[in-house]
């Protein structure tokens, strides 16, 4: 298990420069236009949101634009459900949204840019040597986690997260490139978000046998399965799915099947951890 992370630099650094395995059709339109950004993560730049002014459309289609396939892989419906698929997860992980917000919960997606109250430094003997006072907590869209995800991240994007790793929550543009580096890379046994929302993704024997079927569930089992997936119904998924519902209709696509992981047997021990 030590030089786990050593493999995942590899992976890595292969679809850096490849892409996914799915990138067939694509061409450099990102289905989504500033006004329906804007209008996605309206209160975003709401004055009590800690990430106020941070995360722009620039900057998103910017670091887009930086992995082949992302966006632009099959015809204009399942590349729009990629997109409704990452910002659903990605808002629920930095939702700062209630029950009654106004606007409802779901307008509040990209509040925060650090893990709130994190429960360490995220240190694993498993990853590449920690840093000297550095921390390697939930942050950005994706809320990164762990040694073992940063250093093979700043590896494929050209930059030292080993040593900085707050660049993930002080960069928009590397914030940005972080959560899709991690959408966009498998992580063996685990496929990538990506292939699985493009229909890319074959499920194993394996995979069956656990219920682990294509659709966004399976996408929530990548990033936070051992905490949220095979345990019935919670908060988190209907968070979830509900982000990805309001964005689904706004882009104009269905979300198609198997929206949960509530009875899916989780992936081996998360990459991610629950941050927010």
């Amino acid at each position: 298990m030590k030089y786990f992370w050593v493999l995942t630099i590899l992976v890595s650094l292969l679809f850096s420069y490849q892409g996914s395995s799915s990138s067939a059709g694509e061409d450099d339109e990102i289905p989504l236009s500033r006004s329906t950004f804007e209008e996605m993560l309206k209160h975003r730049n709401d004055a009590a949101c800690p990430a106020n002014g941070f995360y722009t459309y620039d900057a998103f289609i910017s670091a887009a634009k930086a992995f082949p396939g992302f966006g632009t892989t099959g015809d204009d419906a399942t590349r729009k459900r990629e997109i409704a698929a990452f910002f659903g997860q990605t808002s629920h992980e930095t939702t700062g949204g209630w029950p009654t917000a106004p606007d409802g919960p779901y307008a509040w997606g990209y509040c925060f840019i650090r893990e709130v109250s994190p429960g360490s430094d995220y240190c694993s003997p498993t990853g590449c040597t920690c840093a000297s006072g550095q921390t390697y907590i939930g942050r950005g869209p994706i809320q990164l986690s762990w040694n073992y995800n940063y250093c093979p991240c700043g590896i494929a994007l050209g930059v030292d997260l080993q040593n900085n790793p707050d660049l993930v929550a002080t960069d928009p543009l590397i914030s940005f490139k972080s959560a899709i580096w991690f959408w966009m890379t498998p992580q063996s046994p685990k496929p990538s978000c990506h292939d699985v929302i493009t229909g890319s993704w074959t499920p194993s024997a394996t995979d069956i046998a656990a219920n682990r079927t294509s659709g966004y569930g399976v996408i929530t089992n990548i990033i936070n399965g051992g905490i949220e997936c095979g345990s019935g119904p919670n908060d988190a998924g209907v968070n979830r799915i509900g982000f990805y519902e309001r964005y689904s209709t706004m882009l104009g696509v269905d979300m198609g099947d198997n929206l949960d992981c509530y009875y899916q047997r989780p992936f081996s021990s998360g990459l991610l951890l629950n941050t927010m």
